[in-house]
């Protein structure tokens, strides 16, 4: 079972303005990503999703013409082998970092839907776990920057869908995210789990004035509040209130979760699998986690082949907490380019699907049909 070719492919679609949300990194004006086609010489297909790092051709360049040549002919059932040499050769010195993390992420992704396919299992089997149901919450490119009766109103709807969980953006002014989580919940009751994104865009003033209110208001965490390098800053943020705090979408590999954990600030653990170096590396962090009791809240990417990843991850974990389920307004690569990737349950719940590997089918005619756009996509 070698790997006989590795071909990554960039893709984006533009957002209409009435799709677009405005949240602390800007408003979205297109999104990206970028797909990873495995292939074996014994004919089987994996397919993977690497994170565009906001520089979607980049990565693939990288993929295409460095990680898939470090790897060729080797056993794709040798996760850990290929996921080492990627390391060595790339990561480990010299290779361009994050980058690096998010390229090897996509292939071994892709590996993991040949390996489960190979068996006949679905991947939550092969991961050793069951097809349990998942909490999820509402989350992806939504519930943004907006007056506050129009916040609950996108929140209600969500509500009445069945999602016992929502994520509000914050990272505005520190009044208006203080009125708009006040404004939802006492709309919607003690009943929903309110939690709160920051997306890197508060100050460590900006914190000591919202705390005192998400700890009155009973919010389950705040999400990245700082950058992920400024541990400093996590550690003063966690004295200031008994809010959890929550990180970790850009953390790259279990050697940064490893000072995460250490310092212990940042208690909500949130790797992405298609940017922390793969599920191999999802599986290790895990691990960690479990060791200290922490929970594992994967960050969810783009499209269907890490939604449907992410919930067989959790569902093969002794620490999974909620599911990011997508409920951005639109989201082609959601909706489009890939079956869909999981069930959907009662009360916002999610249960992986049993077919064999991730379980989605990709759609090539979408991929030919959307080729990267260049630029920002916030702006």
């Amino acid at each position: 079972m070698k790997i006989s070719t590795i071909t990554a492919y960039p893709i984006s679609f533009p957002v209409s303005s009435a799709g677009g949300v405005r949240l602390g990194i800007g408003r979205t004006v297109k999104r990206d990503t970028v797909l990873v086609e495995v292939q074996t010489e014994g004919g089987l297909t994996g397919w993977g999703e690497a994170h565009h790092g906001r520089a979607p051709g980049t990565v693939a360049h990288l993929i295409n013409t460095t990680l898939a040549q470090l790897v060729k002919g080797m056993d794709a059932s040798d996760v850990n082998g290929v996921w080492s040499r990627m390391y060595k050769m790339q990561l480990s010195s010299h290779g361009m970092g994050a980058a690096a993390a998010i390229g090897m992420s996509g292939i071994d992704m892709a590996l993991w839907d040949i390996r489960a396919k190979a068996v006949g299992w679905p991947l939550y089997k092969l991961l050793g776990g069951s097809a349990k149901t998942i909490p999820a919450y509402a989350g992806g490119i939504s519930l943004g920057y907006q007056p506050p009766q129009d916040l609950v109103a996108e929140a209600g709807a969500l509500v009445e869908q069945g999602y016992r969980a929502l994520k509000l953006r914050v990272g505005d002014t520190w009044t208006s995210d203080v009125a708009r989580v006040r404004a939802v919940r006492e709309a919607l009751g003690d009943d929903v789990d309110l939690l709160v994104d920051a997306n890197t865009n508060y100050r460590i003033e900006d914190v000591r004035r919202v705390m005192p209110a998400y700890d009155e208001l009973n919010v389950g965490w705040l999400e990245e509040p700082f950058p992920p390098h400024d541990a400093a800053t996590y550690i003063q943020a966690a004295a200031l209130g008994s809010t959890p705090l929550a990180a970790g979408e850009n953390h790259y590999t279990r050697f940064e979760f490893q000072r995460v954990v250490e310092d212990r600030a940042i208690t909500i653990l949130q790797p992405d699998l298609s940017k922390t170096g793969g599920i191999t590396e999802g599986l290790r962090i895990a691990a960690l986690g479990s060791a200290w009791k922490l929970p594992i809240n994967p960050h969810t990417s783009a499209t269907g082949l890490n939604m449907a990843a992410t919930v067989h991850f959790l569902a093969s974990i002794d620490n999974g907490g909620y599911y990011e389920a997508d409920v951005a307004k639109e989201n082609l690569f959601r909706d489009q380019l890939t079956s869909p990737g999981y069930e959907l349950c009662e009360r916002g719940c999610v249960r992986p699907l049993g077919l064999p590997g991730i379980g989605v089918e990709v759609d090539v005619e979408f991929i030919r049909a959307h080729p990267v756009i260049e630029g920002p996509g916030f702006v």
